[in-house]
């Protein structure tokens, strides 16, 4: 069995129930699956949470398996030799599996108790109210046990999802445990990565155990499919090794359009991104007035001045100077445009922009280029392209793209849609950041950082993926996955800063040489 496999598919609530359902049928006994997570739970609870620190561990204990799952941690810890409280608001409705358990934890003598109060000394709550699979809202007496629970602001591990949120959106039913720690199991829940969850999953972990990868394929391949990135995934899409016979044309040739002189700094970025990707030839179109600062930063690269004024534009024209002289844009792999440029450049007119869309090789836009898109109806053009089309939106600007779609009631569906509508790769930053192709494969990046939430973070990333994607045969490998190994990476590369430079947020330049660490680090795996 793969477990990279495992650790990359997300599933909903009813795909989750029927991959439980068919380990079932074939043979596997419930009480011997629940055994087996929860085993890997309480080894894993041990290790992250060692016995000198955390001696007394309380429990909120639900009357479903989620349940059961919660009584069979709390007896082997209990065996480990930490001290165990047990809460059970709802032993009386226990279903046959959770009775089973707790009457043979009753009969070890663990300590029950009969208030969620008895719980406030506790090092460490386990929640093991709800699982997977709850739709309805938590009220009464259960809701004012979490509020009191959350109340305590102590740590707290959720096992597989936090008690309170749905396992498809994410929403918040009533109220929801604030976790600090959420050990999921067997496959990741989709609801973890819907951003109403954020601020109640905490740190997340998976928990394996070992569901074979044909099942799940059996399941998932029925719909669109939503993956995690992984290191191991992140490696293979990476142009390493070098052939010991390449050249710098054979390692991609990446045009950056970018800019202004309101916005040097995202051009000199944008720069230090695409430099970091270790793209063979580098051009830069910038405006004429500070083409020579770029030259300084990048004296490796092609930099070529735009005209800013008529006037310039009527003297190259005098001399016979073309827009294709300028730039020729067929000849490169792949154009990223926007970062930094101004809409009242006069180069960026119209008639550049629509021929920018009509080019036939990969297209990035970023940042003001994705303005560009909100005229005429440029987005219809968009559609109809043949060639590779990556935007990159934060919130905020998916919005404007998109004011119909609400990225706040499911995250994932309402970006497949935005991409299948423009038949394009999506990638959407965020605390979670998640690419979609054409709404047919989405890719979510767990880990994130808040070192990134610093002006020029995604400047770097434009050219970071641009210099990717121009190096690799995307009749090989899908646009997609190496639009999410470049986020991937990029997030790495702020993680890598803060633990070794500041966790005052990361500014571009440093951000780009963490990138090149991440790398190194990847690639030594």
């Amino acid at each position: 069995m793969n477990i990279n496999y495992i650790k990359e598919k997300i599933v909903t609530a009813h795909q989750m129930h029927e991959i439980e359902q068919k380990i079932f049928t074939e043979g596997m006994p419930g009480a011997s699956l629940m055994e087996k997570a929860t085993l890997l739970c309480a080894q894993k609870i041990s290790q992250d949470y060692p016995l000198n620190n955390y001696k007394l561990i309380g429990f909120i204990i639900g009357n479903g398996h989620n349940g059961g799952d919660g009584l069979v941690i709390a007896r082997e810890l209990f065996f480990k030799n930490y001290q165990v409280k047990l809460y059970t608001p709802l032993a009386e409705k226990s279903k046959t599996l959770t009775a089973q358990h707790l009457q043979y934890a009753q009969f070890l003598n663990l300590n029950f108790v009969t208030n969620i109060n008895d719980l406030k000394d506790s090092d460490l709550i386990i929640d093991c109210l709800f699982g997977f699979g709850l739709n309805r809202d938590i009220n009464n007496s259960l809701a004012d046990d979490i509020l009191i629970i959350n109340s305590w602001q102590k740590l707290i591990i959720s096992i597989d999802v936090p008690s309170g949120i749905h396992t498809d959106t994410g929403a918040v039913l009533g109220v929801a445990i604030k976790a600090s720690h959420t050990l999921c199991l067997g496959l990741w829940k989709l609801g973890l990565f819907q951003s109403s969850a954020w601020e109640y999953t905490g740190k997340l972990d998976i928990i394996d155990i070992g569901i074979p990868n044909n099942l799940v394929s059996q399941i998932i391949n029925k719909s669109p499919t939503i993956k995690m990135m992984t290191a191991v995934k992140a490696k293979t899409i990476l142009p390493l090794p070098r052939a010991i016979n390449t050249h710098k044309y054979k390692q991609g040739n990446l045009l950056l359009i970018c800019g202004s002189k309101e916005y040097p700094g995202a051009a000199l970025l944008a720069g230090y991104g695409a430099k970091s990707s270790g793209v063979g030839m580098l051009t830069l179109a910038v405006p004429e007035s500070f083409k020579f600062l770029l030259l300084n930063h990048f004296p490796f690269a092609l930099v070529i001045g735009l005209p800013e004024t008529n006037s310039q534009a009527c003297a190259q024209r005098a001399v016979g100077i073309t827009f294709d002289d300028l730039l020729f844009l067929n000849k490169y792999d792949t154009i990223v445009f926007g970062m930094g440029i101004s809409q009242k450049n006069l180069f960026f007119n119209e008639k550049f922009f629509e021929k920018l869309l009509n080019t036939e090789k990969p297209l990035i836009i970023d940042a003001d280029g994705l303005s560009y898109l909100l005229k005429n109806n440029y987005l219809e053009i968009l559609s109809k392209r043949k060639f590779s089309t990556i935007l990159t939106p934060h919130e905020g600007e998916f919005k404007r793209l998109f004011p119909d779609l609400d990225l706040n009631i499911d995250r994932f569906s309402t970006l497949q849609q935005a991409a299948k509508r423009i038949n394009s790769t999506i990638l959407l930053k965020g605390a979670k950041t998640m690419i979609s192709y054409q709404g047919e494969k989405t890719w979510i990046i767990n880990e994130g950082t808040a070192a990134l939430a610093r002006g020029g973070s995604g400047d770097v990333l434009s050219g970071f993926i641009g210099g990717l994607v121009a190096q690799k045969d995307l009749t090989n490998h899908p646009i997609e996955d190496i639009v999410a190994t470049a986020a991937w990476l990029h997030q790495q590369g702020g993680i890598l800063a803060t633990q070794e430079y500041t966790q005052m947020g990361v500014d571009g330049v440093t951000l780009a040489d963490y990138i090149n660490k991440a790398i190194r680090i990847l690639s030594n795996k």
